[in-house]
């Protein structure tokens, strides 16, 4: 993730790498966000495998990759290395994590198959709307869809953590952990839509002003 100041004219070409080169590929935090585009796939591997080892597995891989999401961040303001390319894999990985492990969830029956159909939806809505309106309308992201994101994580992590720790637990406590991650998880729900609700709304006041500018 590369951003600097553009390059004046008569600049040496030595200068820092610019958002001129917005798909450089060579930066670490570049690397870290490929990772967990990586993971994703070993995440899904991990519910075929039997006994706790898959279920160890399948949680390690869930928490290492949402720990890279924190990474890349970090580095990419350490480093001062934001770029285009970052900005379009970023979210592309999460969302590729999170319903991932959503749909797994699911179907184990470790989660409830009306609420991962309601965040996902919920995704692909808000996602269609920032492609129909792309140019048009900007829609900032909200607060309430970070919470919303960290609810998400939270529950997933829950879930998975709660039957691979099971047998090193009291019944009682890992079925209070699986409870817990359910009931974060239509925390979630709640938070998913209501940021929904937001992002319409600032969709329409943004048509409505670009229409009237227009007929001005």
């Amino acid at each position: 993730m590369t951003t600097s100041a553009p390059i004046a004219d008569g600049a040496e070409a030595s200068e820092s790498v610019t958002e001129a080169d917005p798909l450089r590929v060579a930066s670490w935090p570049n690397a870290v966000t490929g990772l967990r585009i990586a993971m994703v796939p070993v995440l899904v591997g991990a519910f075929f495998i039997d006994g706790q080892a898959g279920l160890w597995l399948g949680f390690a891989v869930f928490a290492a990759a949402s720990l890279s999401d924190f990474l890349d961040g970090w580095l990419a303001r350490k480093l001062d290395q934001h770029s285009l390319l970052g900005r379009i894999l970023d979210p592309i990985a999460d969302k590729l994590l999170v319903t991932a492990a959503l749909v797994m969830l699911a179907w184990d029956e470790r989660a409830p198959v009306i609420a991962v159909v309601a965040i996902l939806a919920r995704e692909f809505l808000i996602s269609g709307l920032r492609e129909a309106l792309a140019g048009t309308v900007a829609l900032p992201v909200q607060a309430l869809a970070k919470w919303k994101t960290a609810a998400q994580m939270g529950a997933i992590a829950l879930l998975l953590f709660a039957p691979a720790a099971a047998p090193l637990l009291p019944a009682a406590v890992g079925e209070g952990l699986a409870t817990a991650g359910e009931g974060l998880l239509w925390l979630a729900v709640v938070l998913t839509w209501g940021s929904a609700i937001g992002y319409v709304r600032t969709a329409v006041r943004g048509l409505r002003t670009a229409r009237a500018r227009e007929e001005e």
